[in-house]
């Protein structure tokens, strides 16, 4: 088995459902009591959310995940796995720093899609996801056009991942709203949801909605746990 090299803490909370699906279907696989050889290197989601958001500092908050890759390369990591979206924008400069590669969420969220033969998709997640090009790139290289939510959605999105589900506060009538704006993505014609922050899969499940949604967290940890006891 590979030694997975994990960054958590943006935030805990999806950290925590990381290292929990990780075991489980680790478990699953080989059966008895087996668990993942893994290493975390866990951020301080306050420092990097000072730098990213309120400074606008992305060069510095890059510099974070940076030094938490090199800290699980020098750990023995066979491939990192990174439990946030939003941080997956700097890959491009991260991977010329280590010698082990990322694990994309993006790329195998986009694989995912594409097996559901699905042609148009919406993605939701924090501004950076929503209005970065990783996430296009990935879908539109399989043939997939995206829609993300209006301005308001957006928002409502943003400041709810980053004052509640970041925070363990999940809200029924955050639900509900989450709820409605998938259901005016899929008016829009999108027929499905990217679940692109790993904290709303805690949230939002596909059995709130009426179209297919995409837990990036799930989907990503099963292509950890595929690495890690791939030959």
């Amino acid at each position: 088995m590979k030694k997975i090299g994990m960054i958590g803490g943006l935030s805990w909370v999806s950290t925590a459902a990381y290292y929990r699906l990780i075991n489980e279907m680790i478990q699953k696989r080989l059966g008895g009591v087996n668990s993942a050889h893994l290493i975390l290197e866990s951020v301080n989601r306050e420092e990097y959310i000072d730098l990213a958001e309120r400074r606008g500092d992305n060069a510095s908050a890059r510099d974070i995940v940076l030094r938490a890759a090199q800290s699980v390369e020098r750990g023995g990591a066979a491939f990192i796995v990174m439990a946030c979206n939003g941080a997956h924008r700097f890959i491009p400069e991260l991977e010329t720093h280590v010698d082990i590669p990322f694990l994309h969420i993006a790329e195998t969220t986009a694989d995912a899609v594409k097996a559901a033969g699905i042609e148009r998709v919406g993605l939701l997640g924090v501004r950076q996801t929503m209005e970065g090009q990783f996430y296009p790139q990935a879908l539109e290289h399989r043939g997939i056009s995206v829609i993300v939510p209006d301005e308001e959605e957006k928002s409502l999105i943003h400041e709810t991942i980053l004052e509640e589900l970041s925070k363990n506060t999940f809200r029924d009538e955050t639900r509900a709203q989450y709820v409605e704006i998938i259901r005016n993505l899929h008016a829009r014609g999108a027929e499905g949801a990217i679940l692109g922050c790993t904290e709303i899969p805690l949230l939002v499940s596909e059995n709130d909605v009426d179209v297919p949604v995409f837990s990036t967290t799930d989907i990503h940890c099963r292509a950890a746990v595929e690495m890690a006891l791939a030959r």
